[in-house]
């Protein structure tokens, strides 16, 4: 991705959750010069990568397939007692835009409709070699309601609703009817390894610098 076209979205990102009064923590809007002049007091930021994340998993598509992300809360799971022993991170999805079929091994998620359009989830169990199972329904819960879904079958979580993900369950979810921000509060989240994804993907993008940073990502910490 390029970064004047990551800075844009930084852009739109910040428009959205300024139209639904959701103010992020002061160091989303800090400048590489910001971060530079703060370093030394950020050390449990960088060890739990919060911040800003934008990816387009690989497809070269960010319109189909990608999201802007900004971890506002997280720990480390080989380092207990490092940041929060729980993660809560915003997922911004454009019309239309959508997340590729993945699952985690280790954390269970509440996904939440913060506002805007409807949020489109399919669901899938997972077969013991590691596949998706296209046959068997999932059963989640949707705000301490049980919930029976056939695989596959699309279904919305509407504003102010949510529904719990636990290990092993397969999903899919994307923005209709309107940009969406998808809340997401969790146990401790390490997007280095716990996600296993059913498509060709690649978890961090490759950015083209042709302009300034505006915000640094989470990867463009290893600059400052």
């Amino acid at each position: 991705m390029k970064r004047s076209e990551i800075n844009g979205y930084l852009k739109w990102a910040e428009k959205l959750l300024e139209e639904y009064r959701f103010p992020l923590p002061r160091f989303a809007k800090w400048s590489m010069d910001d971060w530079k002049e703060n370093k030394g007091d950020c050390e449990e930021i960088f060890k739990t990568l919060l911040g800003w994340d934008i990816t387009d998993f690989g497809t070269g598509d960010f319109e189909k397939i990608g999201a802007v992300l900004f971890t506002i809360r997280n720990g480390k799971l080989d380092e207990p007692g490092v940041g929060s022993p729980y993660a809560e991170k915003l997922i911004l999805l454009k019309e239309g835009q959508r997340l590729p079929n993945h699952y985690h091994a280790m954390k269970t998620e509440d996904i939440i409709n913060r506002g805007g359009g409807k949020i489109y989830m399919k669901l899938f169990n997972k077969l013991p070699d590691g596949g998706v199972d296209y046959e068997s329904e999932v059963n989640i819960y949707s705000d301490g309601i049980l919930k029976t879904v056939k695989a596959g079958e699309e279904f919305y979580v509407e504003p102010g609703d949510s529904i719990r993900l636990t290990p092993y369950i397969y999903h899919i979810f994307g923005a209709k009817g309107g940009e969406v921000i998808v809340g997401e509060v969790s146990s401790v989240n390490d997007d280095k390894t716990d996600n296993y994804f059913a498509e060709k993907t690649a978890r961090f993008p490759t950015v083209e610098e042709d302009e300034k940073i505006l915000h640094p990502l989470v990867s463009d910490y290893e600059l400052l």
